[in-house]
């Protein structure tokens, strides 16, 4: 009879950040060890919090699922004779594998019979198997930064306390860590004293909820969203909820209380951000807006545990935060003092990286490249003065005392300090915008002083990183390259700016010359970079929708415009709906088989022999001048459309010329012209690529 299995690892509090991927983790682990030991199952549940990780599998059969091994023999006509009696290599073969001769089963395997012993192996019972899975799931948890306690071997995010662990009413036992797995669990670290005795595993949910414990994440973090709305509902305002905030506090706590407190009035005058980063990233606290979107001098706290000394705890969350807001005030008065040009000399005191330099340098790097951004860009003069005075101020404020204290406000501290130092709106916007995007999701520059500014900053730091052979290594990227040549990516695509990637790389490359001595000459690094930049465009145009074939096509056909590569990969995909698609995929694969061959690309219409070549030379011609109109307008469809155009005569083409005569000039001239028509399609993308239906 079916019965529920449960593990529960009672651990010390867990950072939160480890809590739902080990989760996702001991699903996997379980689903793939009940079903390498043959017990059907059904529904796996995870849940935990800080203080558990556990597993609740529905239905777990009480036995394995009996086994049926065939092994295979020597073919019948070996094993039997003319008369159909077993020969001694049949009963060789049936002893050997403990089975009787006439038990033995005949099979085809393609053209041959063969014998095949079966062997039967009943299940064992699901008390038999679990002793052994059960700690086998928890050894096979991975975390990040595990550690060791005691003289323990074991490894573990944190030190195992407890294990629970049973099938139905059922102790399942096992030892590991110094420990031996039981029926009994801790509740809530306040609101339940001593352990308690779980009866069987389908009591469990019920047992924590009575003990304080809300142990299923989902729950927990609905009832985290519904408390915070709530409470800043009652404020008159709006709760502020970041999703990967509510992610953290429901990982935070096991029983939550959500609390409103307050700070003065007086702390609303300073940036918002410098409110809103001690509120949420140091105290895990969500702001609340008022009705007109503004700040109020309210948060809301998620306490671990219940209501009854609410007051006390708001108190003291009052308390810190208000220490912290007082230290950000000081902060922003003191730096206010000076102007924020006068911290620039400062930053030639600051490393940027050991072997690339100060930061004052990188600032000047940037300066003499983002000029170049903006020749390249046709920007007005008044961007373009922008960004040079906007890269000048760039780093300044990595030498304020807010920055310092709080680094993720860096950019946004620059902005502050710009305009209140008299800079122009569209000084201080770039300033804070040449950081953007700083993670997966964020913000792009919005102005064009912002995105050269970005992508001088992210540029510069790529080319000395790979000049001095600095590399992402598996999942190492300590200098977040990977990110920075995604930024890129984004704000090129996005602004639908027209750069051409090989020049930005070489003019960042020279941006070092005479200061710092690369490991890397300048051709090495080009091309590793623009490999670098080719992977993560093929990961992005997957992620926005493109088939992974559509995206191979249009990366091989080159990538030095970016944001023309995200046309070119779009228009295709399109033009792939379209009926004159197979047209173009037959013209440029008929094409492209023979015109591979051709050692050159220049046809000689003096060497045309036949109607068929000068009608397809016409075409080719025709659809050329038109194709070449459309690709430099970046029309990409109807330059696709023009080559789908010759598939009429590609088609007469090789009804009545034969390519490959003995005449090398006529051989080359005629592989030559399909080598003319294959390239025209590969300006676009390589249709060799494409996969097509059924292939």
């Amino acid at each position: 009879m079916a019965r529920d299995f449960l593990l529960e690892i009672g651990v010390e509090e867990l950072p939160a950040r480890f809590l739902l991927p080990a989760l996702e983790q001991l699903r996997e682990l379980a689903r793939a060890a009940l079903k390498e030991n043959r017990l059907k199952h059904g529904e796996i549940i995870t849940c935990g919090t800080p203080r558990r990780i556990t597993v609740l599998v529905r239905e777990t059969a009480d036995k394995q699922d009996s086994l049926a091994r065939e092994i295979k023999g020597p073919a019948v006509k070996v094993a039997f004779n003319a008369e159909g009696k077993p020969t001694r290599a049949a009963a060789g073969f049936a002893r050997s594998n403990g089975v009787a001769v006439e038990d033995l089963v005949r099979k085809s395997v393609g053209p041959v019979e063969y014998v095949f012993a079966v062997k039967k192996e009943e299940g064992r019972s699901a008390a038999e198997i679990l002793p052994a899975v059960a700690p086998s799931l928890v050894t096979g948890l991975h975390f990040a930064k595990p550690m060791r306690w005691g003289s323990l071997e074991v490894r573990f995010a944190r030190p195992i306390r407890w294990l629970l662990c049973l099938y139905g009413d059922d102790v399942i036992s096992f030892a590991l860590a110094g420990l031996q797995s039981g029926r009994h669990t801790y509740g809530h670290r306040f609101l339940s004293a001593g352990r308690l005795e779980v009866t069987g595993a389908r009591t469990y949910l019920d047992v924590m909820r009575k003990a304080g414990v809300t142990v299923d994440v989902d729950e927990r973090r609905e009832e985290i969203r519904r408390q915070v709305v709530a409470a800043a509902e009652k404020e008159g305002g709006r709760a502020e909820i970041d999703p990967e905030l509510l992610d953290e506090v429901t990982n935070l706590v096991e029983l939550p209380t959500a609390l409103c407190g307050s700070f003065d009035e007086e702390f609303l005058q300073m940036p918002e951000e410098v409110l809103i980063t001690p509120m949420r990233e140091h105290q895990r606290y969500f702001p609340v807006r008022g009705k007109d979107g503004g700040l109020l001098a309210r948060f809301i706290a998620v306490s671990n545990g219940g209501a009854g000394n609410i007051d006390t705890v708001r108190a003291g969350n009052e308390k810190v935060l208000r220490a912290r807001l007082s230290d950000a005030a000081f902060f922003w008065q003191e730096d206010l003092k000076n102007p924020l040009e006068q911290k620039v000399d400062g930053l030639k005191k600051v490393v940027f990286q050991e072997s690339l330099g100060t930061i004052y340098e990188k600032v000047q790097r940037i300066a003499v490249l983002a000029d170049f951004l903006a020749g390249r860009l046709n920007a007005g003069e008044t961007d373009r003065e922008c960004a040079l005075r906007a890269a000048r101020l760039s780093k300044a404020d990595l030498l304020t005392n807010m920055v310092y204290e709080f680094p993720e406000l860096q950019g946004i501290m620059g902005r502050e300090y710009a305009l209140r130092s008299g800079e122009s709106a569209g000084v201080a916007l770039a300033v804070y915008e040449h950081y953007l995007p700083r993670f997966a999701g964020d913000a792009l520059p919005a102005s064009l002083p912002g995105r050269m500014l970005s992508i001088a900053d992210k540029t510069d730091t790529l080319a000395g990183c790979f000049g001095m052979g600095i590399q992402p290594t598996g999942s190492q990227d300590p200098y977040a390259l990977r990110r920075q040549a995604l930024g890129i990516c984004h704000i090129i695509i996005e602004g639908g700016l027209v750069l051409s990637l090989a020049e930005v790389i070489e003019q960042a490359y020279n941006g070092y010359a005479g200061r710092v001595e690369m490991k890397l000459p300048p051709d090495k690094v080009k091309t590793e970079l623009e490999d670098f930049f080719k992977q993560r465009l093929r990961g992005l145009f997957i992620d926005r929708g493109l088939p992974y074939d559509t995206v191979d096509a249009v990366l091989s056909a080159g990538i030095n415009d970016i944001s023309g590569a995200w046309l070119r990969g779009r228009a295709l995909q399109q033009f792939r709906a379209e009926p004159a698609f197979d047209a173009l995929l037959t013209a440029f694969t008929r094409a492209h088989n023979l015109g591979k061959k051709a050692a050159r690309d220049r046809v000689d219409p003096a060497l045309f022999e036949t109607d068929a070549e000068r009608e397809l030379y016409s075409a080719l011609q025709t659809a050329s001048a038109a194709a070449e109109a459309d690709l430099s307008n970046r029309d990409y469809a109807r330059a696709l459309a023009q080559v789908a155009k010759l598939r009429r005569p590609v088609d007469g083409f090789f009804d009545h010329v034969m390519v490959m005569v003995e005449d090398p000039q006529v051989r080359e001239n005629r592989l030559a012209m399909l080598k003319q028509i294959a390239g025209l399609a590969g300006r676009i993308a390589d249709l060799s690529k494409i996969v097509q239906p059924g292939k």
